[in-house]
């Protein structure tokens, strides 16, 4: 059934999990890419504490449905389709908990550009990464590009993409587009393990770091020291910072435990 390509489960205390089961590829499509968006709504309008995205099957994906391509009959409609997919990534990075994408085997395209929106990057010893746009003649469209090169630099983000060439996961860690690197045996429990600890924290003040970090993104240190003590200050009016501080005083640091209110 469609509904099975994409499911997301919830926990009331851990995370949210995205799970792409497109077979054999995981392929981005058109059925796909509306199920996609209609997960991420729903995670909009129902936050969780954090997410974790992963994908069934051998690989992360192969890449876009080349006949998505092929329907694309002038730029205009071309364009048209690139301005919805963007959206997918862009909406996102725009979460305000945690995500973390869990690459356990070959990511290619959509699948990479996705995972540069997200917060923290996991990848298996055995993955491999890839914009291999060229063999086709296109550009990445879903951001791939420029959030690499805000994680490696302009030169790697070039070589990348120009080269279309499969990179290995520590080759990816060493240029700070993987944050880390698990052993390929028990990498899916690994990463919801990784997440989970991310969800039973203080996923409020994760929020506000993304904001600091968001405004670093835009404008460097200066904009982000615009708005960092007001973003920090705004934390005095949650549940967990006023328990995590009462905590502290009476039993000491790592003690506290956060509710994400």
């Amino acid at each position: 059934m469609a509904a099975q390509l994409v499911r997301v489960e919830r926990d009331a205390v851990g995370p949210a999990v995205l799970t792409v089961d497109a077979p054999p590829l995981n392929l981005y499509t058109a059925e796909l890419q509306d199920l996609l968006e209609a997960a991420v709504e729903d995670l909009e309008a129902r936050p969780a504490r954090a997410l974790l995205i992963r994908f069934e099957g051998k690989v992360v994906s192969g890449g876009v449905d080349v006949r998505l391509f092929a329907e694309q009959r002038t730029s205009a409609r071309a364009k048209a389709l690139f301005d919805q997919m963007l959206e997918l990534p862009d909406r996102v990075a725009e979460l305000p908990f945690p995500t973390v994408f869990a690459a356990h085997g070959l990511c290619l395209t959509w699948a990479f550009e996705l995972a540069m929106a997200c917060d923290i990057v996991l990848a298996a010893e055995r993955a491999k990464f890839g914009l291999v746009e060229k063999v086709v003649g296109l550009t990445p469209t879903m951001g791939g590009t420029q959030r690499l090169a805000a994680r490696a630099g302009v030169g790697r983000a070039k070589e990348f993409v120009m080269t279309g060439d499969l990179y290995d996961a520590a080759t990816l860690e060493r240029w700070g587009a993987v944050n880390r690197v698990l052993p390929d045996e028990g990498f899916d429990d690994a990463a919801l393990e990784f997440t989970l600890a991310l969800a039973t924290g203080p996923t409020r003040a994760h929020a506000a770091t993304k904001r600091v970090l968001a405004h670093f993104e835009n404008g460097g240190v200066a904009e982000a020291n615009e708005h960092v003590t007001a973003i920090a200050a705004e934390l005095f009016d949650t549940e967990d910072l006023r328990g995590a501080v009462r905590s502290f005083l009476a039993d000491g640091p790592g003690k506290a435990t956060f509710g994400g209110r």
